[in-house]
């Protein structure tokens, strides 16, 4: 069976591992397709992703590419459609938060919530902001609605500590996907 997978990416030094991830997934013949938030961007660019899996990026709610006829309903509802697991890393605090609260104001946080089948979610943030009671909270939160996590690891963070807050590493995330791909 071919597989079709959506990855979110969101901001965080981490993106550059989602990249190592989706061409992973991509030679292993999973269809993957990149939807990224505004400030992912300043992280790494579509241009590298749209290479990575020869597909476009979908970065805005509205505008050009929802223009185009590439997504005629809106691309959290067509995205929503064509795949069947949806992946968010590095998941951020920040989105963490808006799905554990059902918030929807940019693309990929809307998409969550239109998704039906299942999301996985890589952490990565600063390991105090991991250790947050509020951070904790929401994933028990999104636990409990159903949502998988890969946990983040320990060692060195971009801030120069060490500690856990390290989004998984790449291959580690691409096996909870073939396993979660494997029981639908």
């Amino acid at each position: 069976m071919a597989y079709e997978v959506l990855i979110g990416v969101s901001a965080g030094i981490a993106a550059f591992k989602t990249a190592a991830l989706v061409s992973d997934l991509v030679q292993s013949d999973v269809g993957v397709s990149v939807v990224m938030t505004h400030a992912a961007r300043k992280f790494v660019g579509p241009t590298t992703f749209r290479a990575l899996t020869g597909r476009p990026v979908a970065c805005h709610s509205f505008g050009k590419n929802f223009e185009t006829s590439d997504f005629p309903l809106g691309p959290h509802i067509e995205l929503a459609r064509q795949a069947q697991l949806l992946c968010i890393a590095p998941a951020t605090a920040n989105v963490l938060a808006k799905a554990a609260h059902g918030l929807a104001d940019d693309l990929l946080s809307t998409l969550m919530l239109s998704f039906p089948g299942p999301v996985l979610l890589a952490p990565a943030m600063n390991h105090h902001m991991w250790a947050k009671p509020v951070v904790q909270r929401n994933l028990t939160q999104l636990r409990e609605d159903g949502m998988q996590v890969v946990d983040p690891e320990e060692g060195w963070l971009s801030c120069r500590d060490q500690g856990k807050g390290r989004m998984a590493d790449p291959k580690t995330i691409k096996a909870a996907i073939l396993s979660l791909l494997e029981t639908l």
